[in-house]
């Protein structure tokens, strides 16, 4: 079982799952290339030129890390688990993807509040004319590192951090020291800068829609906090009524962006359910519930 944290999180945001998930499977979480204790190289973006010590952090670079991680660690016969949180839920499934390519898909793919990338600019059509207009100059702009190392060092502070979680986390259960900690504490390395930079790659990166609806024999389903700020839960309801793949929507009434973290006691009990039952039955369409 491979879980992947979101954008600024790290390996230890399933800190209150490992024990749980490991009663069923062998469990790894890892931390993605610019975050965490990984390495933190320097941001290549999609126009500048290639650099030997710059590295276009996206959707394609950390699906294939997991894909790489998943080929070493899960061998021959063994079923594979991708767990996703936000980006990481969108890079599980670009991982998926790879896998099904060599012919290794995994026995089932399960994404907590995909990221549903409306920043994309291939969405930007939904947006307000106003913000059509100015994304060339916001993207001008947050290219710059004089300018994004101020604006890093900003949201970055361990009250500005607070701020965020009190918004993610509607509920307020699982925001404690430790939490701000482990967001804060990489924020602190060398090159932190640079992965946040790396940000702007994704305002034209792989979305959730393309990549499910090229999971033919993948299993896929989909753990959402109904009071997400960020992630539209009717936008995952379209989800599972479209794409055959996905097996089943449970909607947590009254948690956020990261149920896991937010109220691990209500999702350990489904994910495990979801591990024991291993690879999926035929595809159906998906049922949804509500918790």
């Amino acid at each position: 079982m491979l879980l992947i944290h979101g954008f600024g999180a790290s390996r230890r945001h399933w800190r209150h799952n490992l024990q749980a998930l490991a009663q069923d499977a062998e469990v790894i979480a890892l931390d993605l290339l610019g975050f965490g204790l990984s390495a933190k190289p320097r941001s290549q973006l999609a126009d500048e030129p290639e650099a030997p010590d710059a590295i276009r952090y996206g959707i394609d670079l950390w699906g294939q890390q997991v894909c790489d991680a998943a080929l070493a660690l899960a061998g021959p016969g063994r079923r594979l688990h991708l767990i996703g949180n936000s980006i990481g839920a969108v890079v599980a499934l670009r991982a998926a993807t790879l896998l099904q390519e060599q012919g290794r898909a995994p026995a089932q793919v399960i994404l907590i509040d995909c990221a549903q990338r409306t920043l994309d600019d291939k969405r930007l059509s939904e947006k307000h004319p106003w913000a059509q207009a100015g994304r060339p100059l916001l993207k001008a702009l947050v290219r710059k590192r004089w300018l994004i190392a101020p604006l890093f060092r900003l949201v970055a502070q361990p009250r500005q951090i607070a701020t965020v979680l009190r918004q993610a986390y509607p509920s307020g259960g699982g925001i404690d020291s430790e939490l701000i900690e482990l967001l804060h504490e990489p924020s602190q390395e060398p090159g932190a800068i640079e992965s946040f930079r790396g940000f702007i790659n994704l305002f034209n990166d792989h979305l959730a829609p393309q990549l499910l609806a090229g999971l033919q024999a993948v299993p896929v389903r989909m753990l959402w906090g109904e009071a997400d700020p960020w992630e539209d839960v009717q936008e995952a309801r379209a989800w599972a009524s479209t794409y055959a793949c996905i097996q089943e929507l449970v909607v947590l009434k009254g948690l956020g962006h990261c149920p896991h973290d937010e109220a691990p006691d209500q999702v350990n009990p489904i994910l495990q359910g979801w591990i024991r039952s291993g690879a999926a039955p035929a595809l159906t369409p998906a049922a949804t519930t509500s918790g």
